[in-house]
């Protein structure tokens, strides 16, 4: 007798879907707000073909699910994100490109670019981009969500780009960096609020690490050289390439914004892993970072730490004092959630409000049972769960138009119900977050769980390329 394991990020609401549609005049329970306008956008893996070999979900292609919200009314459209990977592939009728997972082979078709712009998107200087940490970002067409290409910032680009580029709200700059296994293992970048690179600079690190976020305060910016690190030397010994080793301390490089490698200040603290900032700021002689802190982590790609708390995020909260050098770090909560979010147009400043998925004990595979608002000057926190066998992912904050107070707005998220294997796209009144949901839009087809979204105001889209 023969039995098959089936892969959990093939199946359930992981699987892929495989139409792209259109649907306009949506059926919305409760009332969206009428100053709700413009157009929420949610990236995540979607593989077009059935993949070959161990597949794992950060390889699946690119697919933009967006809804776009007017006067009272909702369309969705779902997309794919045209990548090299994804039309050579769509050409050939078969999956061709191996997995992150396994060796890179060298034949006719194997070594394809892996870039499938699957992570995270970023609105700045009136373009939209979507994101994958190891290669150019691709420039999509609002609100169609048409690909338009690679984008190279006119040629610029020497480095691939981080998933979480920060815009810097004061200034409108974007900045960002790529890492990588052979050196430079850093590189950092700022774009003027116009859209031209200005300048790249290599940041030294020892040896390569993945770094898939940093943060940003007002005049400073923040690497995390935190030691789940890449070793080519150790791949060829038979051991993984990548791993995290818990007898190196963390480190944290703080220099200007528009600062180099002679000018950054490192900082040590217990060895951790952070997936995600929720936001940095300056407060008197201290740089202040917030972010879901791991003991210890595999990603889900490499061997299993030694550590029976590894891949369990909790808030934590790191002060670095510039003027003694010391470091204080602390634990914000013992709930386990990740994919942090504020109200960005606040980012770099010191927040009273932030806002994560909250994660659902003893599920084999990431499942994000409800959201948690913090209130950081209370030190207070309220939980919104999303119901019986209703799942969700990143809450999107979008501030209400004209608003004064930093939480009078909504959040943004798409949920989906195990039981009846729908999905929609749950609007919360951040100011009363515990309350039932001021709208729920009812998508007419499944979106599988993903990554990261953002939302592009309708003043915005009109003037979109």
């Amino acid at each position: 007798m023969t039995s098959t394991t089936i892969n959990p990020y093939l199946a359930g609401n992981f699987a892929p879907v495989g139409e792209e549609i259109t649907a306009d005049n949506l059926q919305v329970l409760g009332e969206l707000p009428i100053d709700l306008c413009g157009m929420f956008v949610r990236n995540g893996p979607n593989p077009q073909l059935l993949p070959s070999g161990n597949y794992h979900w950060f390889s699946g292609d690119g697919m933009l699910h967006g809804v776009l919200l007017h006067n009272g009314k909702a369309e969705y459209r779902n997309r794919y994100v045209r990548t090299q990977k994804f039309l050579t592939e769509q050409n050939a009728a078969k999956a061709m490109g191996t997995g992150l997972l396994e060796p890179r082979q060298r034949d006719n078709f194997n070594d394809l670019s892996r870039n499938t712009a699957n992570t995270a998107l970023i609105w700045q200087a009136g373009q939209l981009l979507a994101l994958w940490e190891g290669g150019e970002p691709h420039a999509i067409k609002l609100p169609e969500l048409e690909t338009v290409g690679s984008y190279s910032f006119n040629g610029k680009l020497v480095s691939s780009v981080t998933a979480h580029p920060k815009v810097d709200p004061g200034t409108g700059e974007m900045l960002f960096f790529g890492y990588s296994v052979q050196p430079p293992y850093l590189q950092y970048s700022v774009v003027s609020a116009s859209g031209e690179l200005l300048r790249t600079v290599p940041i030294d690190l020892p040896e390569a690490v993945m770094m898939h976020d940093f943060a940003i305060t007002e005049n400073y910016t923040i690497f995390m050289d935190l030691p789940l690190t890449f070793s080519i030397a150790r791949m060829q010994q038979g051991q993984p390439l990548l791993m995290f080793e818990r007898d190196k301390p963390s480190r944290f490089g703080i220099l200007p914004h528009h600062g180099d490698n002679s000018s950054i200040r490192w900082f040590e603290s217990p060895a951790c892993y952070i997936v995600h900032t929720l936001n940095a700021y300056e407060e008197g002689d201290e740089v202040v970072l917030i972010g879901c802190h791991m003991t210890a982590t595999t990603m889900g790609l490499s061997q299993a730490p030694d550590h029976p708390n590894a891949d369990i995020p909790r808030l934590y909260r790191w002060r670095f004092n510039l003027s003694t050098g010391t470091v204080k770090e602390e634990m914000l909560d013992d709930v386990s959630s990740e994919f942090p979010r504020i109200n960005e147009q606040l980012l770099g400043r010191k927040t009273r409000f932030g806002y994560t998925a909250k994660l659902a004990p003893g599920h084999p595979t990431p499942a994000f049972e409800g959201l948690i608002k913090y209130d950081f000057s209370s030190g207070a926190s309220q939980t919104l769960k999303f119901g019986s066998q209703r799942y969700g992912g990143e809450a999107v904050f979008v501030p209400r138009p004209g608003a004064v107070a930093e939480d009078d707005g909504w959040l943004l998220t798409f949920v989906h119900d195990e039981g009846s294997n729908t999905s929609e796209l749950v609007v919360v009144n951040a100011q009363d977050f515990t309350a039932e949901p001021v709208a729920r839009v009812l998508i007419p087809q499944r979106v599988p769980y993903g990554f990261h979204g953002t939302w592009v105001f309708e003043e915005q889209l009109s003037v979109a390329p």
